[in-house]
C-alpha cells in the first residue's frame, strides 16, 4: 500500500519547477506569437488600400468577367486577406507553441536532472552513506555551484559525524575507567570479611579520586560542549576582558603546585583587552597554565606573556618538560589526545587543549603551539583585541623561592 501510494504521489501533476519553467516558456513563446499574428494582421489591413488612388466610380474587371466597384473589391480583398491570415498564423502558431512547449519541457529537464540527482542523494544519505558525493562534471553555471555546495556540505556533515563518533567513544571509554576503578573497590572491600576501618578508610579514598576525576571530566566535556557550541556564531556573553588578568587569577590558583615543582615562573603580563565570556577566557588560561605545570618536570621552566599586537590579543604559554613529537602537535588539540609520557597515563582528562581550541574559535581567534628542543611545547593564543587603549604593564620575574604573587599589567 505505501509503494502503491508513493507511486500515485509521484504521478500525480504537482507544480514542479520543470513544469513552471516550461508552462513559463510556453506562455512567452505563445505571447511573442500572437502579438507578431495580429501586428501582420493590423498591417495587411492597413497596406491594402490600392483603390484609395482610383477615381470615384471606377471599376475592375476580375477574371471570371464580373466588374465590381473599385472600393468594393477593395474591401473585398482586405477581408480575404485578413482572414487568411489570422487562420494561418493562428494554426502557426499553436503548431510553434506545441513545438516550444515540447522543447523546453525537454530543455527543462536536461537542466534540472542534476537536482533530482541531488534529491536522490539527500534521500539516500544516512549515518553509514555519508560518502557518497555527486560530483557533478556538467556546465561549471548555477547547478554546478550547487552541486559542489552540496558536497562541500557533506564533507563537513562526514567530519562531524566521524568527530562525534570518535568523542563519544573515548569520552565512554574515560568514563569507564574511574567507574571500574570504583567498583572494583567496593566489591573487593566489601568481599573481605577481615576489612577494618583503615582498609574502609583506603577504599573511601580510593573511591572518592576516582568520583573527582569522573567528576571532573564531566565538567571539561559539558565546558567543551558549551564552548563548540558558541564556535562561529555570536558568543552568549561578551563583555570586557583582559587575558592578563584570566592569567593571574590562573597562577594564583595553581600556586601551591608550582611551588611543590619548584618551577621558575617568568611572567611578561601586559594588557591584552578582548570582549568576550570571561568564565570561557579564564577557563582558557587555566587550562593552559595547569597543563605546562603538569607536564613540566620537576625545578622546569613557566613562562607566561600577553601583550596586544596589531589589532590581536596574544596569550603565550610555555614549559619545558618531556618530549613532544613535533608531528604529534596537531593532535593534542583533539579530545582526549596527550602528548609524551602522558598519552597512556593516567593523569588530566585529554580535553585541555580541546577546551582551549573551542574558546578561541567561539571568540574568532586562533591557537597554535610548537614543541620546543630539549621537551616542552610553547602554545600561542591570538584573539581579536579590544578597541581600548592599551595600558603599559611592567615585567616581571618570579624565582621558584618566591611564589607566583605577581599582579596583572
Amino acid at each position: 500500500m505505501t509503494v502503491y501510494a508513493s507511486r500515485r504521489e509521484r504521478m500525480r501533476l504537482r507544480p514542479t519547477l520543470r513544469l513552471r519553467l516550461t508552462l513559463l516558456n510556453g506562455i512567452l513563446l505563445v505571447g511573442a506569437g500572437a502579438i507578431l499574428v495580429l501586428l501582420a494582421w493590423l498591417l495587411v489591413g492597413d497596406a491594402l488600400h490600392p483603390a484609395d488612388e482610383l477615381q470615384a466610380g471606377t471599376q475592375v474587371l476580375l477574371s471570371d468577367g464580373r466588374r465590381l466597384d473599385a472600393l468594393t473589391w477593395q474591401t473585398q480583398l482586405v477581408d480575404r486577406a485578413s482572414r487568411e491570415l489570422l487562420l494561418k498564423g493562428l494554426l502557426a502558431l499553436f503548431a510553434i507553441g506545441l513545438i516550444g512547449i515540447a522543447g523546453a519541457y525537454a530543455v527543462a529537464g536536461r537542466a534540472l536532472r542534476p537536482l533530482h540527482f541531488v534529491t536522490a542523494t539527500a534521500q539516500r544519505l544516512g549515518e553509514e552513506t555519508l560518502d557518497q558525493r555527486i560530483r557533478y562534471s556538467g556546465a561549471d553555471d548555477e547547478v554546478a555551484e550547487l552541486a559542489r555546495t552540496f558536497d562541500a556540505m557533506l564533507d563537513r556533515l562526514a567530519g562531524a559525524f566521524e568527530s562525534q563518533k570518535r568523542f563519544v567513544a573515548n569520552a565512554s571509554h574515560e568514563l569507564r575507567t574511574p567507574l571500574a576503578v570504583m567498583r572494583t573497590e567496593i566489591d573487593v572491600t566489601l568481599s573481605d570479611d577481615e576489612a577494618d576501618v583503615a582498609e574502609y578508610r583506603r577504599m573511601a579514598k580510593v573511591v572518592r579520586n576516582a568520583s573527582e576525576r569522573a567528576n571532573g571530566l564531566v565538567d571539561a566535556l559539558l565546558v567543551l560542549a558549551r564552548s563548540e557550541a558558541q564556535s562561529g556564531r555570536r558568543l552568549v556573553r561578551k563583555v570586557p576582558a583582559d587575558l592578563a588578568t584570566s592569567v593571574y587569577n590562573a597562577l594564583s590558583a595553581v600556586k601551591a603546585e608550582a611551588e611543590r615543582m619548584k618551577l621558575d615562573v617568568t611572567t611578561d603580563l601586559q594588557a591584552a583587552p578582548v570582549v568576550g565570556d570571561p568564565s570561557l577566557l579564564d577557563r582558557l588560561a587555566g587550562n593552559l597554565i595547569e597543563n605546562a605545570i603538569r607536564y613540566n618536570h620537576l625545578m622546569g621552566k613557566l613562562w607566561l606573556r600577553t601583550q596586544n599586537v596589531d589589532g590581536h590579543a596574544l596569550l603565550v604559554v610555555g614549559n619545558t618538560g618531556y618530549e613532544v613529537d613535533p608531528g604529534d602537535v596537531p593532535g593534542l588539540f583533539e579530545p582526549f589526545r596527550r602528548g609524551g609520557w602522558e598519552r597512556t597515563g593516567s593523569r588530566g582528562s585529554g580535553l585541555g587543549l580541546s577546551i582551549v581550541r573551542a574558546v578561541c574559535d567561539a571568540h574568532g581567534g586562533t591557537v597554535s603551539a610548537v614543541a620546543q628542543n630539549g621537551g616542552g611545547l610553547e602554545v600561542t593564543v591570538s584573539l581579536p583585541a579590544a578597541d581600548t587603549t592599551p595600558v603599559v604593564a611592567a615585567t616581571a620575574t618570579v624565582p621558584r623561592t618566591k611564589g607566583l604573587g605577581v599582579a596583572p599589567g
